[in-house]
């Protein structure tokens, strides 16, 4: 066992775990939310240079909130159903302090002034956000590309698209660097680059609470 009482775990085991059976180690105390997150972080740094799929990041932020969430449990607190569990969010949800451009040149310079209720839900069930996936100008294509951060490769052939819109998303979770993440989706744009990424990807019915 480490110091802290936790069973060392490879990396590769960690980013190739889903996140409820993360969520589970993690509340169990087998697994340290710090270590999750600097395996998602470390592979994130590996892949992304080939795949442009996470387009900012928040890597110290999200290790100080691991650090948090595992002094919470070692207090005994109460803690979410995704607590420590590492997530990205495609970049048309806001995330206070962060761009929020849609990939389009006339929002370049946006900033999330507040979380988006879909992000504020995910932190409050204990998720920590590594960053932002990219996106097609303004959400319109089925391939992952604008003229602000570039295209996004597929993880199985990077001379082919993720899909779109939330290609930067399905690329990033197919290749093991966030346990998780949200995306959106109208006409395909969570099931189509989920198809084309080889993971599963969900659009819940709409107009629930």
């Amino acid at each position: 066992p480490a110091m802290d009482g936790t069973t060392p775990s490879s990396g590769t085991e960690l980013i190739e775990s889903s996140a409820l059976s993360l969520a589970a180690r993690i509340r169990a105390r087998e697994l340290s939310a710090r270590e999750v997150v600097d395996a998602h972080i470390a592979r994130v740094e590996q892949v992304n240079p080939l795949l442009n799929a996470v387009v900012n990041t928040r890597f110290e932020a999200a290790r100080r909130e691991a650090a948090r969430a595992d002094e919470a449990l070692a207090r005994g607190d109460a803690v979410g159903p995704l607590h420590g569990v590492p997530c990205t969010i495609k970049e048309f949800f806001g995330i206070a302090g962060m761009p929020r451009t849609g990939g389009m040149v006339r929002t370049k310079d946006s900033v999330a002034v507040e979380d988006a209720v879909l992000v504020r839900r995910l932190r409050a069930a204990g998720a920590i956000v590594l960053g932002t996936t990219n996106v097609p100008e303004g959400g319109l294509w089925m391939e992952t590309y604008n003229p602000i951060y570039g295209r996004t490769n597929n993880p199985w052939d990077v001379r082919r698209t993720p899909g779109g819109s939330s290609g930067g998303e399905a690329a990033i979770i197919a290749a093991g660097g966030a346990a998780f993440g949200l995306g959106s989706d109208i006409g395909g744009s969570i099931r189509l680059p989920a198809a084309f990424c080889g993971i599963a990807g969900h659009k819940p019915t709409g107009r629930l609470l």
